[in-house]
Protein backbone atom coordinates (compact mmCIF):
# COMPACT_ATOMS: atom_id res chain seq x y z
CA UNK A 1 0.00 0.00 0.00
CA UNK A 2 1.49 3.43 -0.94
CA UNK A 3 2.83 5.40 2.02
CA UNK A 4 0.50 8.40 1.67
CA UNK A 5 -2.48 6.07 1.32
CA UNK A 6 -1.42 4.30 4.52
CA UNK A 7 -1.14 7.64 6.32
CA UNK A 8 -4.63 8.55 5.10
CA UNK A 9 -6.00 5.23 6.36
CA UNK A 10 -4.57 5.97 9.80
CA UNK A 11 -5.74 9.61 9.96
CA UNK A 12 -8.58 10.50 7.58
CA UNK A 13 -10.15 7.04 7.88
CA UNK A 14 -10.79 7.14 11.64
CA UNK A 15 -12.02 10.76 11.38
CA UNK A 16 -14.53 9.77 8.70
CA UNK A 17 -15.77 6.84 10.76
CA UNK A 18 -16.17 9.03 13.84
CA UNK A 19 -17.93 11.87 12.03
CA UNK A 20 -20.26 9.82 9.81
CA UNK A 21 -20.46 6.32 11.36
CA UNK A 22 -21.10 4.56 8.05
CA UNK A 23 -22.89 1.20 8.10
CA UNK A 24 -21.01 -1.39 6.04
CA UNK A 25 -22.48 -4.62 4.69
CA UNK A 26 -20.84 -7.39 2.66
CA UNK A 27 -17.18 -6.85 3.53
CA UNK A 28 -16.79 -10.62 3.26
CA UNK A 29 -17.14 -10.24 -0.52
CA UNK A 30 -13.90 -8.24 -0.75
CA UNK A 31 -11.02 -10.61 -1.60
CA UNK A 32 -8.11 -10.62 0.83
CA UNK A 33 -5.69 -10.58 -2.11
CA UNK A 34 -5.70 -10.38 -5.88
CA UNK A 35 -7.05 -7.79 -8.29
CA UNK A 36 -10.70 -6.78 -8.57
CA UNK A 37 -12.85 -3.94 -9.85
CA UNK A 38 -15.27 -2.09 -7.59
CA UNK A 39 -18.20 -0.94 -9.73
CA UNK A 40 -20.71 1.25 -7.94
CA UNK A 41 -23.37 3.88 -8.22
CA UNK A 42 -22.14 7.45 -7.97
CA UNK A 43 -24.06 9.97 -5.90
CA UNK A 44 -21.35 12.26 -4.53
CA UNK A 45 -17.69 13.20 -4.65
CA UNK A 46 -17.62 11.78 -1.11
CA UNK A 47 -18.15 8.25 -2.49
CA UNK A 48 -14.39 7.86 -2.94
CA UNK A 49 -13.67 8.99 0.62
CA UNK A 50 -16.14 6.55 2.13
CA UNK A 51 -14.91 3.64 0.01
CA UNK A 52 -11.32 4.37 0.97
CA UNK A 53 -12.38 4.53 4.61
CA UNK A 54 -14.13 1.17 4.81
CA UNK A 55 -12.15 -1.01 2.36
CA UNK A 56 -9.12 -2.44 4.20
CA UNK A 57 -6.98 -2.70 1.05
CA UNK A 58 -5.52 -0.06 -1.27
CA UNK A 59 -7.91 1.35 -3.86
CA UNK A 60 -6.60 2.85 -7.08
CA UNK A 61 -8.80 5.78 -8.09
CA UNK A 62 -8.74 7.71 -11.36
CA UNK A 63 -7.71 11.37 -11.53
CA UNK A 64 -7.62 13.75 -14.47
CA UNK A 65 -4.19 13.98 -16.07
CA UNK A 66 -3.92 17.74 -15.44
CA UNK A 67 -3.33 16.95 -11.77
CA UNK A 68 -0.12 15.13 -12.73
CA UNK A 69 1.35 17.73 -15.10
CA UNK A 70 1.13 21.09 -13.29
CA UNK A 71 4.40 23.02 -12.92
CA UNK A 72 3.30 25.52 -10.25
CA UNK A 73 3.80 24.85 -6.55
CA UNK A 74 0.18 23.71 -6.34
CA UNK A 75 0.63 21.51 -9.41
CA UNK A 76 3.76 19.86 -8.05
CA UNK A 77 2.05 19.25 -4.72
CA UNK A 78 -0.98 17.72 -6.49
CA UNK A 79 1.30 15.42 -8.50
CA UNK A 80 3.17 14.39 -5.34
CA UNK A 81 -0.04 13.57 -3.47
CA UNK A 82 -1.80 11.69 -6.27
CA UNK A 83 1.31 9.72 -7.20
CA UNK A 84 1.79 8.89 -3.52
CA UNK A 85 -1.80 7.67 -3.32
CA UNK A 86 -1.34 5.40 -6.33
CA UNK A 87 -3.90 7.23 -8.50
CA UNK A 88 -4.29 6.44 -12.21
CA UNK A 89 -4.13 9.46 -14.58
CA UNK A 90 -6.75 9.78 -17.31
CA UNK A 91 -7.32 12.25 -20.13
CA UNK A 92 -10.60 14.15 -19.90
CA UNK A 93 -10.71 14.26 -23.68
CA UNK A 94 -12.21 10.78 -23.64
CA UNK A 95 -12.05 8.44 -26.63
CA UNK A 96 -8.65 6.98 -27.47
CA UNK A 97 -6.89 9.27 -24.97
CA UNK A 98 -9.00 7.89 -22.11
CA UNK A 99 -8.21 4.34 -23.22
CA UNK A 100 -4.68 4.94 -21.95
CA UNK A 101 -6.11 4.92 -18.42
CA UNK A 102 -7.53 1.47 -19.03
CA UNK A 103 -4.15 0.36 -20.34
CA UNK A 104 -2.61 1.61 -17.08
CA UNK A 105 -5.26 -0.13 -14.98
CA UNK A 106 -4.74 -3.58 -16.51
CA UNK A 107 -1.22 -4.18 -15.08
CA UNK A 108 -2.37 -2.75 -11.74
CA UNK A 109 -5.24 -5.23 -11.62
CA UNK A 110 -3.09 -8.13 -12.78
CA UNK A 111 -0.60 -7.14 -10.09
CA UNK A 112 -3.27 -7.58 -7.43
CA UNK A 113 -4.57 -4.04 -6.96
CA UNK A 114 -8.18 -2.89 -6.59
CA UNK A 115 -9.56 -0.32 -9.05
CA UNK A 116 -12.74 1.73 -8.61
CA UNK A 117 -15.00 2.41 -11.60
CA UNK A 118 -18.32 4.30 -11.79
CA UNK A 119 -20.19 2.79 -14.76
CA UNK A 120 -22.78 5.58 -14.96
CA UNK A 121 -19.97 7.83 -16.23
CA UNK A 122 -20.83 10.73 -13.92
CA UNK A 123 -22.61 11.48 -10.66
CA UNK A 124 -26.36 10.94 -10.71
CA UNK A 125 -28.10 14.31 -11.06
CA UNK A 126 -31.25 13.21 -9.25
CA UNK A 127 -30.45 10.16 -7.12
CA UNK A 128 -31.62 7.62 -9.68
CA UNK A 129 -29.43 4.86 -11.14
CA UNK A 130 -28.66 5.42 -14.82
CA UNK A 131 -27.68 3.02 -17.57
CA UNK A 132 -24.14 1.74 -17.21
CA UNK A 133 -21.44 2.12 -19.81
CA UNK A 134 -19.48 -0.95 -20.79
CA UNK A 135 -15.98 0.12 -19.72
CA UNK A 136 -15.98 -1.69 -16.37
CA UNK A 137 -16.89 -5.03 -17.90
CA UNK A 138 -14.43 -4.56 -20.75
CA UNK A 139 -11.69 -3.87 -18.21
CA UNK A 140 -12.62 -6.90 -16.10
CA UNK A 141 -12.46 -9.21 -19.11
CA UNK A 142 -9.15 -7.73 -20.30
CA UNK A 143 -7.52 -8.03 -16.86
CA UNK A 144 -9.14 -11.34 -15.91
CA UNK A 145 -10.48 -10.08 -12.57
CA UNK A 146 -13.93 -10.10 -10.91
CA UNK A 147 -16.24 -7.14 -10.50
CA UNK A 148 -17.53 -6.39 -7.00
CA UNK A 149 -20.83 -4.43 -7.13
CA UNK A 150 -20.98 -1.51 -4.70
CA UNK A 151 -24.05 0.31 -3.43
CA UNK A 152 -23.63 3.75 -1.84
CA UNK A 153 -26.65 5.08 0.06
CA UNK A 154 -26.94 8.54 1.58
CA UNK A 155 -23.72 10.16 0.34
CA UNK A 156 -25.63 12.72 -1.72
CA UNK A 157 -27.03 14.12 1.53
CA UNK A 158 -23.70 14.59 3.31
CA UNK A 159 -22.04 16.12 0.25
CA UNK A 160 -24.54 17.25 -2.41
CA UNK A 161 -23.34 18.30 -5.86
CA UNK A 162 -21.73 21.70 -5.38
CA UNK A 163 -20.74 21.21 -1.73
CA UNK A 164 -16.99 21.50 -1.18
CA UNK A 165 -16.66 19.06 1.74
CA UNK A 166 -18.78 16.36 3.41
CA UNK A 167 -21.01 17.65 6.22
CA UNK A 168 -21.11 15.50 9.38
CA UNK A 169 -24.38 14.51 11.03
CA UNK A 170 -26.49 15.31 7.94
CA UNK A 171 -27.62 11.80 7.08
CA UNK A 172 -27.06 8.07 7.44
CA UNK A 173 -24.44 6.46 5.18
CA UNK A 174 -24.72 2.82 4.13
CA UNK A 175 -22.16 1.03 1.94
CA UNK A 176 -23.02 -2.41 0.56
CA UNK A 177 -20.75 -4.83 -1.28
CA UNK A 178 -22.29 -7.55 -3.41
CA UNK A 179 -21.02 -10.96 -4.42
CA UNK A 180 -18.20 -10.83 -7.00
CA UNK A 181 -19.24 -11.16 -10.64
CA UNK A 182 -16.91 -13.38 -12.65
CA UNK A 183 -16.85 -12.32 -16.30
CA UNK A 184 -13.48 -13.86 -17.15
CA UNK A 185 -13.33 -15.71 -20.47
CA UNK A 186 -16.62 -14.12 -21.53
CA UNK A 187 -16.90 -12.69 -25.07
CA UNK A 188 -16.11 -8.99 -25.41
CA UNK A 189 -18.09 -8.16 -28.52
CA UNK A 190 -20.43 -5.18 -28.34
CA UNK A 191 -23.64 -7.11 -27.66
CA UNK A 192 -22.03 -9.28 -24.98
CA UNK A 193 -20.52 -6.28 -23.22
CA UNK A 194 -23.93 -4.60 -23.20
CA UNK A 195 -25.64 -7.67 -21.74
CA UNK A 196 -23.01 -8.17 -19.04
CA UNK A 197 -23.07 -4.48 -18.14
CA UNK A 198 -26.85 -4.58 -17.73
CA UNK A 199 -26.41 -7.60 -15.46
CA UNK A 200 -23.85 -5.71 -13.39
CA UNK A 201 -26.11 -2.65 -13.09
CA UNK A 202 -28.93 -4.92 -11.95
CA UNK A 203 -26.75 -6.16 -9.11
CA UNK A 204 -25.88 -2.60 -8.12
CA UNK A 205 -29.58 -1.69 -8.12
CA UNK A 206 -30.32 -4.59 -5.78
CA UNK A 207 -27.85 -3.10 -3.31
CA UNK A 208 -29.17 0.47 -3.49
CA UNK A 209 -32.88 0.15 -4.22
CA UNK A 210 -32.61 3.12 -6.60
CA UNK A 211 -35.06 3.72 -9.42
CA UNK A 212 -33.39 2.60 -12.65
CA UNK A 213 -33.27 4.81 -15.74
CA UNK A 214 -32.62 2.95 -19.01
CA UNK A 215 -30.70 5.83 -20.58
CA UNK A 216 -27.29 7.35 -19.92
CA UNK A 217 -27.00 10.06 -17.29
CA UNK A 218 -26.94 13.57 -18.78
CA UNK A 219 -23.35 14.82 -19.15
CA UNK A 220 -21.93 17.35 -16.73
CA UNK A 221 -19.99 20.42 -17.75
CA UNK A 222 -16.94 18.28 -18.53
CA UNK A 223 -16.68 14.98 -20.44
CA UNK A 224 -16.83 11.89 -18.20
CA UNK A 225 -13.47 10.47 -17.22
CA UNK A 226 -12.54 6.87 -16.71
CA UNK A 227 -12.84 7.15 -12.96
CA UNK A 228 -16.38 8.11 -13.49
CA UNK A 229 -16.02 5.82 -16.43
CA UNK A 230 -17.92 3.84 -18.39
CA UNK A 231 -16.82 6.79 -20.39
CA UNK A 232 -14.85 4.33 -22.46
Amino acid sequence: MPLLYTIGKLTVGPAMRLAFRPTVEGLEHIPASGGAIFAGNHLSVADELFLGTVVPRHLAFWAKSEYFTGTSLKGRFSRFVLTGLGAIPVERAGGRAALAAFDAAIPALKGGDLVVVYPEGTRSPDGRLYRGRTGAVRLAIAAGVPIIPVGMIGTEKVQPIGARVPRPFTGKITIRFGKPLDFTDRPDDRLSLRKLTDEMMGEIQKLTGQEYVSRYAPPRAHPPVAGEPGAV
